[in-house]
């Protein structure tokens, strides 16, 4: 590990998904750490598991001290890692991890640096193999029988985490917040310059959603020195708009300086549903569908008066649940939040809480902090007794397993049942095995339907490691089936009644 082209490069480039050190590494003031941060960096850089295992202190001699520094490292990240001198036994020091296979292999293929390096190694390997001369691995395969994740979540030491878009640890979390409405925010001012416009137009609904959109938009703006009374925030009530959502959207476009504007659709929508013959008092899908394509015509038409562009502001959760209206909501002129998920919108916004609190900014600070509380809903059903009535998580399951879904199938392409395995590991305090089922079902069933919504989706910035861009990242046929997806979790079904199928 300490010279220049450590042998660990080579045995990654022919396949090696663990590498096993010995070291007889001495200690001195500093070393540690260095010696941690060299490990750490070397399995990111080969993307593999990284075992080091030091001599102990008992095998000190003469001028030189060991201290039986072990390490578990994992593509950049430390597992597990054993205390200076620490000794459990007799034996020495002992220290264990789960490492994920599936996952370090999966990271190889998505990375096209390493696989150029290996398509060079492998190059390399053949013309010498056609030269006669000895190769220098020995390739032996075997098959790990127990991968059937059928395994208690207690016998998993590995932890994992409910929440794989959002840092745990509140000053990363905080720094990460940072840069993610940096990227946002910059991706929009290049937008606007490239385009020359001085005008943005969002439909601002006083869901969080709309509000992170908003204060991105106000982001770019002042990135542009544009004045923020360009950015033209439209409110459109009409049958299922609260009090409480309709006076925060109001309030947080006079806070932040944008320019405020109210077009009440009811009228419009009625008018429609007597041309298309459809029934006010049939609460269904056109009636809700209605309203929201009515929304995004207001949008688009303000858009072309002022000479400016339609912000989106549909989120990356909703787009991999197909939870938009065709050419609703669903469409924009650039989408400020098409790659960040659900579960983070929300710190974001609680971000730009605590950063206007600092400032003195109390008022905006306090309807920022009530937006965080409100029910996430599209509010396209009446309202009972003044209250939100159709709640999105009552319909399409809770966000947070939708979100952890999303991220181990598409960052790691995890098979439905590793990804039940990790969830029941993830979730086992919160919810129980049957729900988490239910709602991964769901997801499947939604996120293969929809695939047409995302294939014709407007731009945005990409943000994080995880993306639905049919542009980018992600390329899916319209038509794909997911049966046996669900037939896995069928699978599971049976297995769990006792049955087989």
């Amino acid at each position: 590990m300490w010279a220049p082209l450590p042998p660990s490069i080579s045995h990654a480039l022919n396949g090696a998904t663990i590498i096993a050190n010995l070291s007889a590494s001495n200690e001195v003031i500093g070393k540690a750490s260095y010696r941690r941060n060299l490990i750490s960096m070397q399995s990111a850089k080969i993307i593999a598991g990284y075992v080091y295992a030091d001599a102990g202190h008992g095998e000190s001699t003469q001028d030189l001290v060991f201290a039986s520094h072990n390490l578990i490292a994992e593509n950049g990240s430390i597992l597990a890692e054993s205390d200076l001198f620490e000794e459990n036994d007799e034996n020495g020091t002992l220290i264990f991890a789960d490492s994920d296979l599936e996952k370090i292999c999966q990271e190889r293929k998505r990375t096209t640096t390493f696989y150029q390096a290996f398509e060079r190694q492998k190059i390399k390997q053949i013309k010498a193999e056609r030269n006669l001369t000895q190769s220098e691995y020995t390739i032996v395969e075997l098959e790990l029988k127990n991968t059937d994740f059928s395994a208690k979540e207690s016998e998993l030491k590995r932890f994992v985490d409910p929440n794989p878009f959002v840092p745990s640890e509140k000053n990363e979390r905080s720094q990460r917040c940072m840069e993610v409405i940096t990227l946002q925010a910059e991706g929009l001012a290049k937008r606007l310059r490239h385009i020359n416009a001085k005008s943005a137009v969002i439909g601002l609904s006083g869901g969080l959603d709309s509000t992170l959109a908003l204060l991105v938009t106000c982001r770019a703006f002042d990135l542009c020195n544009i004045d923020r009374k360009g950015i033209l925030a439209v409110t459109m009530p009409c049958f299922g708009t609260t009090d409480r959502t309709y006076t925060n959207a109001c309030t947080l476009a006079k806070k932040t300086g944008c320019t405020l504007k109210e077009v009440k659709i009811s009228d419009s929508v009625l008018q429609h549903f007597k041309d298309i013959g459809h029934d006010k008092n049939v609460h269904d899908v056109t009636y809700e569908n209605s309203q929201a394509r009515e929304r995004t015509q207001v949008l688009m038409d303000l858009a072309n008066q002022s000479g400016g562009i339609v912000i989106g502001t549909g989120d990356l959760s909703e787009l991999a649940l197909g939870w938009a209206t065709y050419n609703g909501d669903h469409m924009s002129m650039y989408g400020v939040n098409s790659s960040i998920p659900k579960t983070l919108v929300r710190y974001l916004v609680e971000w730009f809480s605590e950063k206007e609190a600092g400032k003195g900014n109390k008022e905006l600070s306090e309807v920022l902090k009530d937006i965080l509380t409100t029910p996430v809903s599209p509010e396209l059903l009446p309202p009972e007794d003044g209250k939100i009535s159709q709640k999105t998580e009552d319909l399409v399951g809770p966000y947070e397993l939708h979100d952890f879904f999303l991220y181990f199938m598409l960052r790691f392409g995890f098979t439905p049942e590793k990804i039940f395995f990790l969830a029941k590991t993830a979730f086992r305090k919160k919810y129980t095995d049957e729900i988490i089922l239910k709602w991964l079902k769901t997801f499947y069933r939604r996120f293969f339907s929809q695939q047409f919504k995302r294939s014709c989706m407007p731009d945005g910035a990409k943000v994080g490691t995880v993306s639905l861009s049919p542009r980018g990242d992600w390329r899916m046929p319209s038509d794909a089936s997911v049966k046996l997806w669900l037939d896995s979790l069928e699978n599971i079904s049976a297995s769990a009644s006792g049955t087989e199928k």
